[in-house]
Formats: C-alpha cells, structure tokens, sequence
C-alpha cells in the first residue's frame, strides 16, 4: 500500500481506539439524545395546542418530573416496609424450621440423624459469605455514587439537547459532506420518528403490563400490590429479561404473606407475560417499531456484553436507530445503488451488442448507389 493509505488505515484503527475507550460516555450521550427527542416531541404536540416553545418545553421537563417522582413514591417506601418485615421473619422462619427438624429426630433412625442438616450451623456459614460483602459497603456507596452522577450528567445534557436541539443537529449534519448533507438531515428525520415509535409502544406496553399486575396482585391480596405492579410495568422497557426480573421481588413478598401466594403470583405474572409477548408487544411494536424478536434478542446479547447493565437497557432504542442508518445508507445509498448500476451497464452493453448484430445483418437500402451504379 502506499503512505498514503497507510494514514488512513491508522487513523482508523486509532478512532476505533478512541471511540471504544469513551463507549460508555457515548453510550450516556445516546441516553441523553432519546431523552430529549422524546422531550422535544412532547413539546411541539404542546406547541400545535398554541403554546410558546419555552412554555412547551417547561411543561414536557415538569410532566417528565412528576413522574420520575411519582414513580419512586409510589415504589422505594412500601418496599422499606417490605424488606424490613423480611430480616424480621426470616430468622423467625428459620427458627421455625430448625425446630421442626429437632422434632423429626426423635422418629428418624440414627444412621440417617448425621445428614440432616442444622439450621443453626447454615447460618454460621452463611456469615462467613455475608461478612465479606457487608464488609464491602463502600464500594457499594462508591457505586452508588458514580450511577447517581452517571445520571445526573444524562439529565444536564438532556436540558442543553433540549434547550436549542438545531444546532447540534446542525453541528452534526455538518460532519458529513455538502452533497450529503440533505439526505443525513432526512435520515435523522427518520430516526426521530422512529424513536417516537418506540416511546409509545413501549408506554403503551408497560401501561397495560403495570395496570394487569396491579389488578392480579389485588385479587390475590399481595402487599404493596401497586408498588410491584409499576415496578412490573417498568421492568418490562427489558425485553425479555425484564419481567423474570420484576417477579423475583413480588414472589418474596408473597410468601411472607402466605406460601400458596408465592406460586399464584409466578402463575399470575406468567400468563401476563405470555399475553404481553404473544399479543400485546408484536401489535403494538409492529406498528410504531418493526423489529423482529430474534434481532431484539441478539441486539440485547450484544449491548449487554460490551456496554453493561445501561447497554441492556438501552438496546432496543439503539437497535431501532442503527436500523434506520443501515437500511438508509448501507442498503438504499450503496447497495441498492450499486446493484442499479451494474443493470445498466449490463443492458446497455446487451442493446449494442443487439443493435451491432442488426446492422450487420440488415442489407443496404435500394436507394443507395452501388460501386458499379457509380462507374
């Protein structure tokens, strides 16, 4: 290769450096940009009601507020009061239990006495692995901390997005060629709708799978119904991870309340997920995002592995616009194009071999003198 292509080939294997180093930043940028593009639509269906843009804007940050706010209200105290009713009966239960297995000794033969185990010797050694990550508590703070600033630095970058969203549009189109311009401006117009898309499908989705939790958790008189039900219904923006996740805290609860209610509220949160996943989510998503699930589910293998718990998260909104770039560019711009191109060199080269092979059949006209006619 010349020198020349050489400094290409290394300024790409150092952007790729440099863009792999900063993935997680990036990747908190992104979740700032579908923020605010959710934010900006908000306001201009306010601005169509007649509302000066500042207005509009203040109003979508309040709404989006109040139900950040709402959200942990409704979820973080009945879940203290949970998760302390919880360290006060499991020692209750599990003295229950050893209690239990005193009294089963007395009718079972001496040989099989040795392999029942003692609960009080369980939790000796359960305090031997408990120790370590009790004794880890600032590096759990430490952690604390960082995700707080990770999402405090989303929320500022989402008010600057917000605050004037043209100009970095702007500031981005000018990355790309002149001639191009025009068209990235459309792609980005495209990846705004569909990002909308995706909001309203998702909400709609999450609505139905929070108010179906709330509803099955009520009749079977589960605590704190409404606060696992929204956590539900929150926990099911994961696709397919989410609801195994939203079961686990609703089935512990359950059973501090009564056994049997641990096995109806997986039952329960069973069949919600099968109607979520066979009949709500590929109406829903089909209209507003067309994803299929398998592309849903290695996006999801991938993000995770390479961007953590916020890639998991974030997977399908990067998926839905890494989507539209590709069919946009990669296939429309090059492929298709390309593939055109080589149609019409083909026929045209297949009209001149065809009009050649007329000409050399077809005779010479009767008006046109012969070599003889002309002597």
């Amino acid at each position: 290769m010349k020198l020349g292509q050489w400094i290409g080939l290394l300024a790409i294997v150092l952007s790729s450096y440099i863009l792999w180093q900063i993935r997680e930043a990036l990747l908190l940028a992104f979740a700032a940009v579908v923020l605010a593009t959710t934010l900006n639509r908000l306001s201009r269906r306010f601005q169509r009601l007649g509302l000066k843009r500042g207005i509009s804007v203040i109003i979508s940050v309040l709404i989006f507020i109040a139900l950040v706010v709402g959200f942990f209200w409704l979820i973080v105290p009945p879940f203290v009061d949970q998760f302390q009713e919880l360290t006060r009966k499991v020692p209750q239960g599990l003295q229950r239990v050893n209690f239990w297995l005193l009294e089963q000794k007395t009718h079972i033969p001496p040989q099989l006495i040795t392999y029942i185990p003692d609960i009080n010797r369980l939790v000796q050694e359960a305090q031997r692995f408990i120790s370590p990550v009790l004794g880890s508590s600032f590096a759990f703070l430490s952690g604390s901390l960082e995700a707080l600033l990770k999402i405090l630095l989303v929320l500022v970058l989402t008010g600057m997005f917000l605050a004037d969203p043209k100009a970095y549009r702007k500031v981005f189109v000018r990355l790309f060629p002149s001639f191009y311009r025009r068209r990235i401006d459309g792609i980005l117009d495209k990846c705004e709708e569909s990002l909308e898309g995706w909001v309203t499908g998702a909400f709609i989705a999450m609505s139905a799978v929070g108010i179906m939790s709330v509803v099955g958790l009520s009749i079977l008189g589960v605590p704190a119904a409404l606060a696992l039900g929204i956590l539900a219904g929150f926990l099911n923006l994961i696709p397919n991870l989410g609801p195994t996740m939203s079961v686990i805290p609703a089935m512990a609860i359950a059973l501090l309340d009564a056994p049997w209610k641990s096995l109806a509220v997986f039952i329960v949160y069973l069949v919600i997920q099968q109607i979520e996943s066979n009949f709500l989510t590929p109406y829903v998503m089909a209209r507003q995002v067309s994803l299929l699930p398998a592309v849903t589910l290695i996006s999801q293998l991938f993000f995770v592995t390479f961007f953590g718990f916020l890639g998991l998260f974030l997977a399908l909104p990067l998926t839905v616009v890494a989507k539209i770039w590709v069919q946009e560019i990669l296939i429309k711009d090059i492929l298709d194009q390309w593939n055109s191109d080589a149609e019409r060199e083909t026929e045209f080269v297949m009209i001149s071999e065809v009009q050649n092979v007329i000409n050399v059949q077809q005779p010479p006209p009767n008006d046109v003198p012969t070599k003889k006619e002309e002597e």
